[in-house]
């Protein structure tokens, strides 16, 4: 794990946080252009988030939306694949459990993570959140020569795929 401060840091302190405070977070272009590089993106064109952050009895809730556009490369010839990016956010930090137990959680919490310090980066919560929603293989819907799709490698396996070729 990388020592180095996020490209796109929003931090607000755990102690400072109480009743239900609304962030609207808009990466600049430098911080956009790193978390570029970050992602293996061609580019990042808009990247914002809408959270509300609140303290309550388990820790402390963010919850929101996050929105990103730009291009991926695609995983066969490397062009541009646009994307649009719209992740919801529903995140409970929480202190350290005693003698490390399990917090039973209503099947609306979506995801549990510990509370590291007094530092909540939201910032870093978004952008994460962001490479969460982007598509792991893109791809254009051209063909590229020399590389099939999956639909057609699995006709290709198919036991009646001779049949086909007479």
């Amino acid at each position: 794990m990388s020592n180095a401060a996020p490209e796109f840091s929003h931090i607000v302190r755990a102690h400072e946080i109480g009743s239900p405070k609304q962030h609207m977070l808009e990466a600049d272009a430098g911080e956009r252009a790193a978390l570029a590089t970050r992602f293996i993106l061609l580019s990042l064109d808009r990247l914002t988030a809408a959270l509300e952050v609140k303290r309550e009895s388990r820790g402390i809730r963010i919850t929101g939306e996050v929105n990103g556009a730009g291009n991926q490369p695609c995983v066969a010839s490397g062009e541009p694949v646009p994307f649009l990016v719209k992740e919801r956010i529903a995140l409970l930090l929480t202190e350290a459990t005693p003698g490390g137990g399990e917090i039973e959680l209503s099947s609306a919490d979506l995801e549990v993570e510990p509370l590291d310090g007094d530092i909540v980066d939201l910032g870093e919560i978004a952008a994460q959140a962001l490479a969460l929603g982007l598509d792991p293989y893109p791809r254009l819907p051209v063909s590229v020569p020399g590389v099939i799709s999956e639909d057609e490698a699995v006709a290709l396996r198919s036991p009646f795929a001779v049949l086909k070729k007479s």
